[in-house]
């Protein structure tokens, strides 16, 4: 998404005319989403007095949320991350993408398994949640049973508040096509994509997750919250799986092309 974008620090006049502007409108906010790619790489000072201009302009705002990686997560020290905490951030969104190994690695995501383990504990122990960005299929052809396997345990050792399925899309000129024009990657039909999905929706053991698996690049879009929803959503994917069978036999068992967004 942000590939032919340079990245830069938006300067706090900026930050603040935002607030103002918003302030402007009279309208009572209670959630702040700082956007695009990758905020939580800026430093915790920074961080702070954003969050001081937030809660001057805005001071009914309760949580500060933004995207997160384990690298970033990485560069923060326990101390540092209560501290986010305390100034109101939360809800971080962590592109884990998955906790299977041979996945990261290929993938080439800039961490290990164990440093996801390592940060998302720390994390936690800060005081923070956070929803965990997940891509189905991206263990490849074959390996769906380990990929969940390995991601739910993950997931049910540090249970986000949300956890985010979408499916794996190989675009054009991306590094996975390449590894896809190799062999390296194989990509997995429609039906086993929502299969892996069913698999992962019955591994997970946690309590009062949001499970979101409404990405456009979702066939079957679902959301519930678990435990309570798990058979009711796994029944709905049933459902729309056989009538994708009855109207388009075999689209499920082909690889839908999907598109930048």
């Amino acid at each position: 998404m942000y590939r032919k974008t340079p990245f830069r620090v938006a300067p706090l006049e900026d930050v603040e005319m935002d607030l103002k502007e918003l302030y402007d409108r009279g309208e009572k906010i209670t959630r702040i989403y700082l956007t695009n790619g990758d905020p939580f790489v800026l430093g915790t000072d920074r961080l702070v007095k954003i969050a001081e201009l937030v809660h001057q302009y805005l001071p009914e705002v309760e949580v500060l949320t933004c995207y997160a990686s384990i690298q970033n997560l990485k560069a923060k020290s326990l101390e540092d991350l209560k501290l986010l905490k305390s100034v109101g951030y939360d809800e971080l969104y962590v592109g884990l993408e998955t906790a299977y190994a041979p996945a990261v690695k290929l993938i080439n995501k800039g961490f290990t398994v164990e440093e996801a383990y390592e940060n998302i504990g720390k994390l936690k122990e800060a005081g923070m949640k956070y929803s965990a960005l997940l891509m189905l299929g991206i263990g490849g052809k074959g390996h769906s049973e380990e990929s969940v396997e390995a991601t739910a345990a993950f997931l049910n050792k540090y249970p986000p508040y949300r956890v985010s399925p979408l499916s794996t899309a190989v675009l054009r000129g991306s590094e996975l096509e390449e590894l896809c024009d190799k062999g390296e990657y194989v990509q997995l039909t429609e039906r086993e994509l929502i299969e892996e999905e069913k698999m992962l929706l019955r591994a997970l053991k946690i309590n009062d997750c949001i499970f979101f698996g409404s990405h456009p690049y979702n066939l079957i879009t679902i959301s519930g919250v678990l435990p309570q929803d798990r058979e009711e959503i796994i029944k709905h994917l049933d459902s729309e799986m056989a009538a994708w069978d009855r109207d388009q036999p075999g689209f499920l068992d082909t690889v839908w092309k999907r598109t930048d967004m």
